[in-house]
């Protein structure tokens, strides 16, 4: 990227369980100063009305720019078109499959394997338990293709008070992968365990 622009993010929501993940994520790149770029899968849809009072649109309205999952020529789905990678959360087992077979039929998984052959971070906020064996093959073939499987666990370190800690600790942990450090994240010997030179 040019050094006049702002870093971006492509942020991925699909339709697993924990859509407040994504919503977080696009909260935390308008903190950060990062330019975000959303698209969020038909499924996910569901799941928003499910788990929250918000429409597409309110979560279209936290995105810089939001992008339409049939859009497979929009920006996001070039090589040429740089970011610091993408960020699918929370990720379900069915974009995580299509992502591992580079059989790509939409926006957001077009856009995951381009970041994978630009060997640009991608981050999967994996949502699913228990796994049988070809979700864990399906990981490992992923892992092997450069992607980077991050399931959203509770830091009980870090000792949250509300379930809305949680996911912030989650999201600013998977976005420390891209080097971003989002403040609400609490660290080891810095904010919580042993204090650095303490004695």
């Amino acid at each position: 990227m040019a050094n006049s622009e702002k870093p971006r993010l492509i942020v991925a929501i699909s339709g697993a369980s924990g859509i407040a993940y994504g919503l977080r994520a696009l909260d935390a790149c308008r903190e950060l100063g990062v330019e975000s770029h959303l698209v969020m899968s038909r499924s996910s849809a569901l799941t928003l009305d499910q788990e929250t009072e918000l429409t597409v649109a309110d979560v279209q309205a936290r995105a810089d720019v939001a992008h339409k999952a049939g859009d497979v020529g929009a920006s996001i789905a070039s090589g040429s078109f740089q970011t610091l990678g993408m960020i699918v959360a929370p990720c379900s087992v069915r974009t995580m499959s299509e992502i591992a077979t580079g059989v790509t039929a939409s926006l957001l998984t077009r856009a995951a394997d381009v970041t994978l052959k630009e060997r640009r971070p991608l981050v999967l906020m994996v949502r699913e338990t228990p796994l049988h064996l070809g979700h864990l093959r399906t990981m490992v073939k992923l892992t092997e293709m450069g992607a980077i499987i991050a399931p959203p666990l509770p830091a009980f370190y870090a000792k949250p008070q509300s379930l809305e800690e949680m996911v912030d600790q989650s999201v600013g942990r998977a976005l420390d992968l891209f080097g971003l450090a989002w403040k609400p994240v609490k660290r080891w010997g810095l904010d919580v365990g042993p204090v650095k030179g303490g004695a």
